[in-house]
């Protein structure tokens, strides 16, 4: 099985070391956040790695030669020419992952200890064409869900916008936090594609355009360690879990 890491961001929120430096490479206990996301995967057998760049492209490259791809083979997924978000990064990554194998995603700003294993047989039970982890942790933004985990709709509680993918009352809705490790089906790109996705867009928008005809899941693995490093304050949060 095949992974990618997304690692192009410009990391506004985690200035100034962002200023010279992608986030992906930010340190967390003496290794960066990109080689404790490469360990983790290989935890999992899981040692074919993409990885897209964009800002300081340069040095996170240098660092994964420097460092051999900590044990991992890496491709480099170079998304210096324009920014593509999540959603755009995956498309453009396509020729990295081989037709009929699902793959995992996940995030460089993301350490977590979830099960990869875990999601993989939870994603197959339900014979999925995407199953991310989700927990029940405080967040701005959310996934919405219906009572068997499938995914209904999004909802932001600073501004109140909610989008919905599939009708439902508010009192069916279950509101989890996005955990951003994914399995994906390679089917994916050819939905993509069909649905019209191109250039600069988010994965969230694929999934509630595909949500109410494909079975698009949570798995709650809640209770699980995972910090989002996205502000520099999150470092110490970090490290105080991460040894």
């Amino acid at each position: 099985m095949k992974a990618i890491i997304f690692s192009a961001g410009l990391g506004t929120r985690f200035k100034p070391w962002t200023d010279k430096h992608p986030k992906a490479l930010a340190m967390v206990n003496g290794k960066s956040l990109l080689q404790r996301n490469i360990e983790y995967l290989q935890k999992f057998g899981i040692r074919e790695v993409v990885v897209n760049v964009h800002h300081y492209a340069d040095q996170v490259i240098e660092a994964i030669m420097k460092n051999k791809g900590w044990g991992s083979a890496i491709s480099i997924s170079d998304e210096r020419e324009e920014l593509l978000d999540t959603g755009g990064g995956l498309l453009k990554a396509k020729e990295f992952f081989n037709p009929g194998e699902k793959f995992i995603t996940c995030n460089a700003d993301i350490l977590t200890d979830l099960d990869i294993n875990k999601l993989i047989s939870f994603h197959e039970k339900n014979k999925a064409l995407i199953t991310f982890g989700v927990t029940n942790r405080e967040t701005s933004r959310y996934l919405l869900f219906d009572k068997n985990n499938r995914l209904c709709g999004w909802r932001n509680n600073n501004t109140g916008e909610e989008r919905n993918a599939m009708l439902l009352s508010s009192e069916e809705k279950i509101q989890k936090a996005y955990s951003c490790v994914v399995v994906f089906e390679y089917d994916i790109f050819r939905l993509m594609e069909e649905k019209g996705f191109k250039g600069k867009f988010s994965l969230i928008d694929v999934y509630l355009a595909l949500a109410a005809n494909h079975m698009i899941i949570g798995y709650d693995h809640s209770g699980d360690r995972l910090v989002d490093v996205g502000k520099t304050e999150s470092i110490a949060i970090a490290e105080s879990i991460f040894p």
